[in-house]
């Protein structure tokens, strides 16, 4: 087993997703929509809505070129700017994969303050406990996280070639978490 991959299956992320949910009612953020980064917070924006069933809109945020390298700064690939209007005033509830640096997420929030919401609230499956590269706005008062973890590649599964071994890659990481008394979900 790969000591610096993290995998997670689909059924943790579903896992994650009912548990943010919960955590999000509790609190008493009641989103008017729903605000999907992609490609990675698409899947986790569909299943939040299961539980909360508020529209989504979708934006498409880069840090990648065609080529794979990585830019200074991240690219809109899609915008929502037919449905702009539809933000000022409103609750947004901001979903993404993973909080690594928070450029594309500090990037993101700081685009749909331009929108004049109520209030933007984050929610990300994993946040990588480390430096970020820049910090959320005073704005952002609600920041909802599943799990932290550590610095790894986290290989979600949406990225699988392999379904199958991708999930049984992490049920051997979990069999390993066991045996030393950790429990992830």
């Amino acid at each position: 087993m790969d000591d610096k991959k993290f995998y997670v299956s689909y059924n943790s992320v579903h896992k994650l997703v009912k548990k943010l949910s919960f955590e999000l009612l509790e609190s008493g953020y009641d989103p008017d929509v729903i605000v999907a980064i992609g490609s990675g917070g698409f899947i986790p924006a569909r299943i939040m809505k299961t539980f909360i069933n508020r529209p989504i809109f979708a934006v498409g945020i880069s840090y990648y070129g065609i080529d794979k390298k990585h830019k200074d700064h991240p690219t809109k690939i899609q915008w929502i700017d037919e449905v702009q209007s539809q933000l000022v005033g409103k609750k947004v509830l901001l979903i993404d994969e993973v909080d690594d640096t928070r450029a594309t997420l500090a990037y993101c929030v700081g685009e749909l303050l331009k929108f004049n919401p109520e209030e933007i609230a984050v929610l990300v499956l994993h946040n990588k406990l480390k430096e970020k590269d820049v910090e959320f706005p005073s704005e952002i008062k609600r920041y909802f996280v599943g799990m932290e973890l550590a610095d790894l590649w986290i290989k979600y599964p949406w990225d699988a070639e392999e379904i199958e071994d991708h999930t049984q890659k992490e049920a051997l990481m979990l069999q390993s978490f066991a045996k030393e008394g950790k429990e992830l979900y």
